[in-house]
């Protein structure tokens, strides 16, 4: 009994002296008013995040913060501009259960910037006569400048001849949203914000039999372009060009080399890898826009720098008075954390910057959780390392992609367990309008949770690399100006294995035409293989499932509402010539699987069917199970099959597949003599209730139908919807 009593007093002693460690914690105090003088603390707190964060340093050096201690640095609320990035390494990080905190005294009131801000009085009217005959004569007294000679030193980058992402810098923001650097058509334009042509005079293509040796490689196109409009341009000034040439999946920006008024050839100053109208799967007009110049500068919201005479011109979309203006010149990333452990920073908000947000770079344990990432003019987050999360930001207007995410090991199949969770990213794409994805995901091992995800030119998930999770996101309106392209994609890839993408909302794609089937849902591209797509609602998504020639792809238990094709699978691997061609080293599937040893263990074992591909018709695309998916109210086709397809589907595993016709509309598609699927049917006096609306602003699944016996379909109720997309949390104190 003495025992036991000297256990629970030595115990109880022990808590007690060891509490004050456990919950110890060191605090600094940062603001931008503050004198240089500071010391750290509330009354005197330092006036920059880098004296602090050099404060911390020094004191670890001293050994006046031990190892045992968490570091709270308060952020008060302001605007923090930087001449350079925001540096933390390996020495500013802290452990499991003494991490290093950057918190905002309140979340969204902090805000590191990379511009200049430009107060409204330094903008007056245009006097210069020259510039004035250059304007539209509706524009001519609207249209302000600001001299930036007392403010910037250096002379601004030229753009260069060609381009893809983002333009040279800087950029200009007014009331937190980018401008629009001057342009014709403009993008309110009545008719189109887009300019198009359909006859090439020089493709720019390789031609062999050319007798000009600088026509025999790849070099600048030209085309007929019948609109007097660039005769009006300088072109000495110089006049970009902004133009999908041949793909509808393929952007470049190109200088105008010349226009000849007479045949109405403009001719480009650098050749486009795919050439100009050279043949594409898309339609055979051709689209492009004209960008900087000063002639087309006649637009509310456009602006226009002349960068010799560092004059900023601007078409104010309202007086100007208590308007914040940013000219976003910083060309590195705002923060940048390299090799450090145990970092946290919640509630700052990242913005203006010619560059990246935010860069982890072989980081672990490293949170942002609460933040704002915007107004970037390349990347908002980069992520690179393990165990690292990205929980409950805001990413938008952004140049190129809103969130990247790459670490583990796909050698060993070692997962990163980084969670990009409860995001909302919305408005990327600005710059590089393709291939510049709102959550970019490679490596092995990432999860990718209830983000929302809108309001883009080309992808929302781009990914490749193995045992990923895409579970509960919520997208809509991407792939809004492409063709070819998913909302979800991946592609020409044996070895992207064990990825799950698992009860997704996918809704509402493309450029608003119904009927559009070059825009796609999830798009498994050339052969891609090793996929599951699991319990995903596609409603209003184009073609909303398609595999493109690749194995391995359980389609389980999916609900599709709404679209024109349900679900797509063809043979390219069969017929095309590229396929495991040496010629073509993308497409050299086995070559990328030996990469990985990928018949040896842990390959092997994790994926068996892999391992022995080369012996089991690998052109084939073969085991992709197709089980208890729900189609409603396809209107083109329900299963696009091509004839190889058909040939082999009695070598697919389909079963427990419902076709539903609400009304039962005459002339709707089927399944056919497809095996697997059953076809049922309302009527216009008794119809079938499968369909998303609108309720309090909210979507909303409402499902009445006799599934039973469909295991896959026994998740769908009322509340799927609410389980999907963002959450209220900590951080995330409203939805949007």
């Amino acid at each position: 009994m003495f025992a036991h009593l000297r256990t629970i007093a030595l115990a109880a002693f022990l808590i007690i002296q060891l509490a004050p460690f456990a919950q110890a914690e060191v605090s600094f105090h940062v603001s931008s008013q503050a004198a240089s003088t500071g010391d750290g603390t509330e009354a005197k707190p330092y006036p920059t995040l880098t004296a602090v964060r050099d404060r911390i340093r020094a004191d670890r050096k001293a050994g006046r913060i031990p190892a045992q201690e968490t570091v709270v640095v308060h952020i008060a609320a302001g605007d923090y501009r930087l001449d350079a990035t925001f540096e933390l390494n390996p020495e500013d990080g802290g452990t499991a259960d003494a991490p290093v905190i950057y918190r905002a005294a309140t979340q969204g009131t902090v805000r590191l910037q990379g511009g200049l801000t430009l107060e409204p009085n330094r903008f007056a009217p245009v006097e210069d006569t020259s510039v004035r005959e250059r304007l539209q004569e509706a524009a001519r007294d609207r249209v302000v400048v600001c001299d930036l000679n007392d403010l910037v030193s250096k002379p601004f980058p030229e753009f260069k001849t060609s381009y893809r992402g983002s333009p040279a810098g800087p950029w200009l923001y007014v009331d937190h949203q980018p401008m629009t650097l001057a342009r014709w058509p403009n993008i309110d334009a009545e008719s189109d914000s887009w300019a198009t042509f359909s006859k090439a005079v020089d493709t720019g293509l390789p031609n062999p039999k050319s007798e000009d040796p600088a026509k025999q490689k790849l070099h600048p196109g030209a085309f007929i372009f019948d609109n007097p409009r660039p005769a009006g341009w300088n072109l000495q000034d110089g006049v970009w060009l902004l133009g999908y040439w041949t793909h509808d999946w393929s952007d470049e920006v190109i200088r105008i080399a010349d226009y000849d008024t007479n045949s109405k050839v403009i001719s480009l100053a650098a050749p486009h890898n795919y050439g100009i109208n050279g043949g594409t799967w898309g339609a055979a007009e051709r689209r492009f826009f004209a960008l900087n110049t000063l002639d087309e500068l006649d637009a509310p919201g456009e602006w226009y720098l002349d960068r010799p005479q560092k004059r900023l011109y601007l078409y104010p979309e309202a007086a100007l008075e208590d308007t914040s203006i940013v000219l976003a010149t910083l060309e590195q990333p705002l923060m940048r954390i390299r090799g450090a452990k145990h970092i946290r920073i919640e509630g700052i908000t990242f913005e203006y910057a010619h560059s990246d947000g935010v860069s982890l770079e072989n980081t672990e344990h490293i949170e942002l959780a609460g933040c704002v990432v915007a107004n970037l003019a390349s990347s908002g987050i980069r992520v690179n390392g393990s165990n690292n999360t990205v929980r409950s930001c805001d990413v938008y207007n952004i140049g190129r992609g809103g969130i990247s995410v790459n670490g583990g090991d796909r050698k060993s199949l070692t997962p990163a367990k980084n969670l990009i969770v409860n995001n909302h990213i919305h408005h990327y794409g600005n710059f590089q309008r393709t291939y510049a994805p709102g959550i970019g995901v490679h490596g092995c091992g990432q999860t990718i949770k209830n983000n929302l995800i809108h309001d883009a030119p080309h992808n929302a998930v781009l990914y490749g690399g193995n045992e990923h999770l895409f579970e509960a996101n919520e997208v809509h309106s991407v792939v809004l100006e492409t063709g070819d392209a998913g909302a979800f994609y991946t592609g020409r890839d044996w070895t992207s294995q064990g990825n799950l993408l698992k009860r997704n909302y996918i809704h509402d794609l493309g450029s608003g035409n119904p009927d559009h089937v070059n825009t796609m849902g999830i798009y498994l591209d050339d052969c891609d293989s090793g996929d599951t797509l699991q319990g995903n609602i596609f409603f209003r998504a184009g073609r909303a499932i398609m595999i493109g020639g690749g194995r391995n792809n359980p389609i389980l238990g999916n609900l599709v509402i709404d679209c024109p094709i349900g679900l797509h699978i063809d043979s390219r691997g069969m017929t095309w010539k590229q396929w495991n061609n040496p010629s073509d080293p993308s497409w050299m599937l086995e070559a990328k699987a030996r990469a990985f040893d990928y018949q040896s263990p842990p390959w092997s074992t994790r994926y068996p069917q892999l391992a022995n591909i080369m012996d089991d018709s690998p052109r084939e695309p073969l085991h992709n199970p197709i089980r208890d998916n729900v189609f409603v109210n396809c209107t083109k086709q329900v299963t696009s099959f091509d004839g190889n397809v058909k040939k082999l589907i009695d070598k697919f595993e389909i079963s427990d597949n419902i076709v539903v016709n609400t009304h039962g509309k005459p002339g709707m598609p089927t399944a056919g003599d497809v095996k697997g699927f059953q076809t049922i049917a309302g009527t216009e006096n008794e119809p079938l209730t499968c369909e998303i609306r609108e309720v309090d602003g909210r979507d909303q699944l409402l499902m009445e139908l006799n599934l039973s016996g469909q295991t896959g379909t026994t998740q769908w109720n009322v509340d799927t919807l609410n389980q999907i997309g963002l959450y209220q949390d900590q951080f995330r104190k409203e939805l949007p």
